[in-house]
């Protein structure tokens, strides 16, 4: 029913303000003193709590401060949101009042009424003081409210009903209806879950004075680059709708609907019907998950003793028990205190101490496992010095609360030539005492071996993870320098030391029989040793071009620096990040610069390197007799391995492109091509497909699948919404990742660019006294998000190395089940 042709009450100081002065008001944030607060307060008004009933009840108010005819966008607005409640399941329905008469907000058995309030409304003062008072104790007894477009112009002098809406309109937006992207980034609320990721439509946009994002709980956001947002743009992150709980009620706000078509496009319909639903109290639905005060994150170690790792090493990876505990592992540098050896003379040189340390959260305190001597402590310098060996990576067997076993991938100092300057990386099984927290170092099982070259530095990789069958994913790093090839490709085949390359990533990445460059995969048994599942990259019996040049160990092949992957165990998908070499722009003559890469793998795959990056972005081959002149560019569908230090096979897989690569100038940078689809590679002709990337200093830190775990009583734990978000971090955290993206599962495997991402900074905070180093992170059973912190030097561990967790403190959806209009849904 509309209650149209009612008069409405005008406030009579409205009258005194110059129009000026109201203009200004609804381009920009308000006046903080625009209004002080009455005394006595305006309203003694007593709203039934919560407002409404079992039979529901809608208000729509579509008063405006500007005299004429109604608008068709009103009107259209109107006539949606009636049939909305008139459709779905019967329990769902509701009723619908319409009116433009501003009295109804002071009428406290009108108001009760009502389970939620629409604003249709215009800019301007559309409430006078004591309407706005009503309005704020409807919201204080648990009330519900949508705005509309240009709800958020409305009051402008009101400091609370900026908080009601969330944010207020730039002085500049786009006048004109386009066509753009939306991002739905809520997969959960009912508001938005029905709706495709990339939603597009036409409307006008909204340019924000100030960006709400973490403020309130984002449901979608606008993608700039699909339209012209004009001179107000507010970049990657820009907002369109959102929700929180307000003031003891429900606020949802939308920027859509400004247009009379968008109230005939279904999905528009379908986003105004959830966002109803849940402010009417009908369903329940998270508004909290990206509000950064709901995350508190707390360091769980101490700072060690002085000449002690105590507490943590080297901080290199971590894992969590099903009990809770987690295990950290320590690379090999000590303490600053303690001395370096870089003296390939003397038999110490690079001995350092692999630490494996546990926190309990029982006790909350640190025990240190056990240590391994590693070649891992050279300290910093040139890459013909320092030294990224030693204990790089550490799992837990799936049965480990039976078993104790407990996986390590290292580089023993026992093991190392020092007059070829080779070593031996291997991953071990060691059995801890869970009653104790200690490891038997005697109870090693070698599982698998293989060689690398120590004279130069650097990319180890490390990682390791399972899946759901039980195979253990091992990734290992090309173990390479870039510097003799000036940052680029890293092909450079001259550079040896005693006849072993160590700047020819084609002799380890590129190498179909070689395990470096890779991730391994395979199947642990039982009595120590391994079998090969089928599925992987090579079965190690190829006959191709005589024989013996692969190795059945190889999933993925063409990787630089893997040194964090984790596998999502509902899909099996494997997700891993790697560094990338050192230009710090692209060549016209060698090809891209340094792109740091994350990849979602779904099967065996060769992802392109030291031949192609990126999207398939080639680089040019350099070979005998003078490496500095370049050759022809790679061909990514078809690269061959024709480098003098290369014993696998010649033809290789064809390249996969990545999913997300970034360098200095931005995220997914790609280039005209020409008619071989080789990229011009001149800067001022890039565009940049992933906004919210960029690097600089830059060291990929892959990060989990967030899955949330429904029967989980830990109040701790991270809510629904992050469910299926793959988490991307890097060790830096200036201008770098660190966010949670969407993938399309129809590309992704492909190379798919993510469809939606989320900033996590401040819920995994930055700066000098957050978690400033990200080097490792991972959920626990109890939904927390733990984080190593690397600390603030390199090659040792300082006052800043340390474990954090980030749980959520929010609390579960709103309203609360007692609350609900029609009982439990």
């Amino acid at each position: 029913m509309h209650l149209r042709g009612l008069s409405t009450r005008r406030r009579t100081w409205v009258a005194g303000v110059a129009a000026g002065a109201v203009a200004a008001g609804l381009m920009s944030a308000p006046a903080a003193t625009a209004r002080p607060a009455p005394d006595p307060p305006l309203t003694t008004m007593s709203i039934k709590s919560p407002p409404g009933g079992a039979n529901v009840r809608v208000l729509i108010f579509y008063g405006s401060a500007a005299a004429g005819e109604e608008s068709p966008v009103v009107n259209a607005g109107i006539e949606a949101i009636e049939k909305i409640g008139l459709s779905g399941p019967a329990g769902q329905r509701f009723a619908v009042t319409a009116t433009k008469d501003a009295s109804v907000f002071t009428d406290e058995t009108k108001l009760s009424r009502f389970n939620a309030v629409v604003f249709l409304t215009g800019g301007g003062d559309v409430l006078d003081p004591e309407q706005e008072a009503g309005l704020e104790a409807y919201m204080e007894a648990g009330g519900g409210f949508v705005g509309v477009h240009d709800a958020a112009r409305a009051e402008p002098y009101s400091d609370w009903f900026t908080g009601l809406i969330g944010a207020r309109p730039a002085s500049a937006s786009p006048a004109t209806a386009q066509r753009a992207v939306v991002e739905v980034g809520d997969r959960r609320h009912p508001a938005t879950k029905e709706l495709p990721v990339q939603w597009k439509r036409p409307d006008k946009w909204l340019n924000w004075a100030k960006n709400p994002s973490g403020e309130v709980h984002t449901v979608a956001r606008v993608r700039e680059s699909s339209y012209q947002p004009g001179t107000g743009a507010n970049g990657w992150d820009h907002p369109v709708s959102w929700c929180r709980d307000y003031d003891g009620g429900r606020s949802f706000y939308t920027g859509m609907g400004g247009t009379v078509s968008s109230y005939d496009e279904t999905d528009f319909r379908s986003h105004l019907r959830g966002a109803l639903l849940w402010t009417t109290r009908l369903v329940q639905a998270d508004c909290k998950a990206t509000i950064t005060g709901n995350y508190k994150a707390e360091r769980l170690t101490r700072p060690n003793q002085p000449g002690q790792n105590d507490q943590i090493g080297e901080p290199h990876g971590l894992v969590t028990a099903p009990d809770g505990r987690v295990l950290s592992i320590g690379r090999g540098g000590a303490d600053s205190s303690q001395p370096v050896i870089t003296d390939w003379n003397n038999p110490d040189v690079g001995k350092g101490k692999g630490e494996i340390h546990v926190y309990d959260p029982k006790t909350k305190k640190v025990t240190l496992a056990g240590a391994l001597t590693v070649f891992g402590n050279k300290g910093g310098g040139d890459e013909l010095t320092k030294v990224e060996e030693g204990l790089l990576g550490i799992e837990l067997d799936p049965r480990f609360e039976d078993n104790g076993w407990v996986y390590l991938h290292y580089t023993p100092h026992a093991r190392i030539d020092r007059d070829k300057r080779m070593a031996e990386r291997r991953v071990s099984r060691f059995t801890l005492d869970r009653a104790t927290n200690k490891l038997d170092l005697g109870s090693e099982k070698v599982l698998l071996k293989w060689p690398v070259q120590i004279h130069s530095c650097c990319h180890a990789g490390g990682g390791m993870a399972w899946d759901s069958k039980g195979n253990l994913y091992i990734a290992t790093g090309d173990n390479n320098s870039s510097g003799f090839s000036g940052g680029y490709s890293g092909n450079n085949p001259e550079p040896n030391y005693k006849g072993v390359s160590f700047a020819d990533a084609r002799r380890t990445a590129g190498n179909t029989n070689n395990l470096n460059g890779k991730i391994l995969r395979i199947h642990p048994e039982p009595d120590g040793t391994y079998t090969l599942p089928e599925g992987n990259l090579f079965t190690g019996e190829e006959t191709a071009e005589g024989g013996g040049k692969t190795r059945g160990e190889i999933y993925v092949m063409g990787v630089r620096n893997p040194a964090r992957i984790s596998v999502d165990q509902q899909t099996d998908i494997l997700y891993a990040g790697w560094v990338g070499p050192d230009a710090g722009a692209p060549s016209t003559t060698w090809g891209p610069a340094k792109y740091d890469t994350f990849a979602v793998i779904t099967k065996a795959s060769n992802r392109g390197w030291p031949y192609c990056m990126g999207n398939k972005q080639p680089y040019r081959d350099r070979n005998l007799p003078d490496p500095s002149k370049p050759l022809g560019w790679y061909d990514c569908d078809h690269p061959k391995n024709e480098s003098p230090n290369n014993d696998g096979l010649v033809n290789l897989p064809p390249v996969t492109g990545n999913n997300i690569w970034y360098s200095p100038q931005g995220g997914a940078p790609d280039f005209p091509r020409d008619a071989d689809g080789v990229p011009s590679y001149k800067q001022e002709e890039a565009t940049y497909a992933l906004p919210w990337l960029k690097g600089g200093g830059q060291a990929a830190m892959n990060g989990p699948v967030y899955r949330y775990d429904a029967d989980s009583s830990s109040a701790a734990k991270w809510p629904a919404y992050w469910d299926g978000k793959w988490f991307v971090g890097d060790f830096y955290d200036s201008d770098q990742p660190r966010n949670a993206v969407i993938t399309d599962p129809k590309n992704h495997g492909d190379g798919g660019l993510p469809v939606h991402s989320e900033s996590l900074k401040k819920i995994v905070p930055i700066g000098n006294d957050g978690i400033k180093n990200l080097m490792d992170w991972k959920f626990g059973p109890d939904g927390a998000l733990y984080v190593l912190d690397y600390g603030r030097g390199f090659f040792t561990s300082d006052a800043k190395s340390a474990l954090w967790r980030v749980t959520y403190t929010g609390g579960g959806p709103t309203p609360a089940a007692g609350q609900l209009a029609r009982g439990t849904q």
